[in-house]
C-alpha cells in the first residue's frame, strides 16, 4: 500500500504531522510545543534537500546505515524520518544480544535499498538521548515516522521476525518508495494552498481553516485541502479544550462530550494511542446515543491520523471487537 501521509507538498506545513514531531522533541527538550508548524515546516525541508537514503557509503551521514549521536539526532532521525521510516538501534559495546541484532540489521537495511535507515545510538556515549526515548533495556528497537514514534520492541529477535517488523513498517508508511526514485510523480503545484500554509507558519489556525475550506467550497475532491482542513479544525478544537480537558473528563468519567474535547487534546498534542484509548474506552462503558457518539468522533479521529498509520489499524480492530 503507497500512502504518504504528508498531505501537503514537500517542505511545506503538514497539520497533522506539526504535532508529531512536537512530541517526539518534548520527550528529549522536556516540554510540548503546539505551535510546531514552523519546527516541521523546517525539519521537512531539510529532509527534502537531503541526499536519498543509500547515496551515501555506510556509516556516514545519508547512508542507509548510519551512527547517530545527539548532536546528529534532529538531522539524521528527526528530520530524515520525513523522508523514509528511520529504526533506531539502541546497543552498547557490553551488551551480548546487541551483538546479535545489530548486525541482522545492517544487513536488512542494506537489503531495503534506502527504503528506510538504521540509526545506531550507542546509549553509553549518549545518554541523554537514551533517556529521552525512555530507554528501559537493550537492545531497544524503535521506528520513527514523520518524527513520531510508531512502533518497538526490546530484545534479541530471530532474522525472520526482524524482518518482518522493518517490512510491516515501511508497508505501513512508504509502501516501499524510495526519496528521489526515477518513477516519482512530481508533486502539482497549487497556488490555492499558500494562504492557507503561510497561515499555518504563523500559527494562525483560523485563517488556515478559512482558507482550507474555500479551497473545498469550490473543490470537495481536492486531494489536499479536504484532509488538511480536517487536521486544522482538530487543532482549533484541541487549542480550545487547552490542558485542563483532561482534568474535567477524568472528574466526569460519563460525559462524553467532555471525553471527546479530551481526546482532541490529547491528538493535538501528538499523544495518537491516548486520544484513540480514551474513546474506546467509551465505546466499551457505554449504549445507545453515547456509544455512538463517542464511535463517530473516533472514527473522525482515524480520518484525521490517516489510514497509513499503524496505530489507526490497531485501533479500528480493537473498535470492532468494542461494537461487537
Amino acid at each position: 500500500m503507497i500512502e504518504v501521509m504528508q498531505p501537503t507538498r514537500p517542505g511545506r506545513p503538514d497539520p497533522r504531522a506539526q504535532a508529531q514531531q512536537a512530541q517526539l522533541a518534548a520527550s528529549l527538550a522536556g516540554a510540548v510545543d503546539l505551535a510546531a508548524v514552523k519546527a516541521r515546516s523546517e525539519a521537512a525541508a531539510r529532509a527534502q534537500a537531503a541526499p536519498p537514503p543509500g547515496a551515501a557509503p555506510a556509516g556516514a551521514p545519508g547512508s542507509a546505515v548510519v551512527d547517530v549521536t545527539e548532536a546528529t539526532f534532529q538531522a539524521e532521525v528527526l528530520d530524515r524520518s520525513f523522508q523514509v521510516p528511520v529504526v533506531l538501534d539502541l546497543w552498547a559495546e557490553w551488551c551480548g544480544p546487541c551483538k546479535q541484532l545489530s548486525p541482522v540489521l545492517e544487513r536488512l537495511a542494506a537489503e531495503g535499498g534506502g527504503s528506510w535507515v538504521l540509526a545506531k545510538v550507542d546509549v553509553d556515549a549518549n545518554p541523554a538521548l537514551a533517556q529521552g526515548l525512555r530507554v528501559q533495556g537493550i537492545p531497544a528497537v524503535k521506528a520513527v515516522w514523520q518524527g513520531q514514534l510508531v512502533a518497538e520492541f526490546t530484545g534479541a529477535i530471530p532474522e525472520e521476525q526482524a524482518r518482518q517488523f522493518v517490512t510491516e513498517l515501511v508497508r505501513a508508511t512508504t509502501g516501499g518508495a524510495v526519496p528521489g526514485a526515477a518513477d516519482q510523480e512530481a508533486e502539482v503545484e497549487d497556488p490555492r494552498l499558500d494562504a492557507a500554509e503561510a497561515a499555518l507558519e504563523r500559527g494562525d489556525l483560523a485563517a488556515a481553516e478559512a482558507a482550507y475550506q474555500a479551497i473545498v467550497d469550490a473543490e470537495p475532491d481536492h486531494p489536499v485541502a479536504e484532509l488538511a482542513l480536517r487536521q486544522v479544525q482538530l487543532f482549533r478544537r484541541a487549542d480550545e479544550a487547552g490542558p485542563d480537558a483532561l482534568a474535567q473528563a477524568d472528574a466526569a468519567p460519563d460525559d462524553v462530550a467532555a471525553q471527546t474535547r479530551a481526546a482532541d487534546f490529547l491528538l493535538g498534542t501528538g499523544d495518537v494511542e491516548g486520544a484513540f484509548d480514551r474513546l474506546l474506552d467509551v465505546v466499551r462503558r457505554t449504549a445507545g446515543e453515547d456509544r455512538d457518539q463517542a464511535r463517530k468522533h473516533l472514527v473522525e479521529l482515524f480520518g484525521v491520523v490517516g489510514d497509513a498509520d499503524p496505530r489507526v489499524g490497531a485501533a479500528r480492530r480493537q473498535l470492532t471487537l468494542a461494537l461487537y
